[in-house]
């Protein structure tokens, strides 16, 4: 089963319990921050981040494989009348991108890896600007997560590879084996 599929399959799956999708709590805690602008969401999913930051006044980018899973960002967004723009995107085709010549105010990544995005969120966001990304990490305390360990972050890896922002948020919690970052762009 290719990835798109994969997924759609999972999301529609998900949606059959879903009352409202959710925002990540820990990005949720950074909310004194968040003082809108533009933003962009990668791997969105069913748009909990997406929607949560477009109620604080941003004017999200969102992108996920999942064309299910963009049909129903757009579909609350339009319901709740919030600046989405919730496009499909295969973001191992780094060349297809739509925001390469744009900038952003926030960068939210939640559960999802890859490294080759690291230098271009970089250079996507704006000086002042923040950069928001929680997945799972090689914990020893929390087993196997049905996760492979090439999707999963070392420890302190966020850490190494942000150390020239000024890190706002940063938390390895060994019971879930999730890593989370939350900084500013010098």
């Amino acid at each position: 089963m290719d990835s798109k599929s994969k997924w759609n399959s999972k999301y529609k799956e998900r949606m059959n319990n879903l009352k409202e999708p959710v925002p990540n709590p820990r990005l949720k805690k950074q909310s004194d921050y968040l003082k809108g602008g533009t933003a962009l969401d990668l791997a969105c999913g069913l748009g909990g981040n997406s929607l949560f930051l477009a109620r604080l006044n941003y004017q999200v980018h969102a992108v996920d494989i999942s064309d299910v899973a963009i049909t129903y960002v757009r579909d609350q967004a339009e319901k709740d009348h919030l600046k989405i723009q919730a496009q499909v995107c295969d973001l191992t085709e780094l060349n297809n991108t739509f925001w390469v010549n744009q900038t952003f105010d926030l960068v939210v990544i939640s559960y999802y890896l890859d490294r080759a995005l690291f230098p271009m969120m970089k250079n996507l966001i704006k000086v002042g600007g923040y950069f928001f990304m929680e997945t799972f990490y090689q914990s020893t305390k929390a087993g196997n997560q049905g996760v492979s360990n090439q999707y999963k972050l070392n420890p302190k890896e966020l850490l190494g590879e942000f150390k020239d922002w000024d890190v706002l948020f940063f938390e390895e919690n060994e019971q879930e084996g999730v890593q989370t970052i939350f900084c500013q762009k010098r």
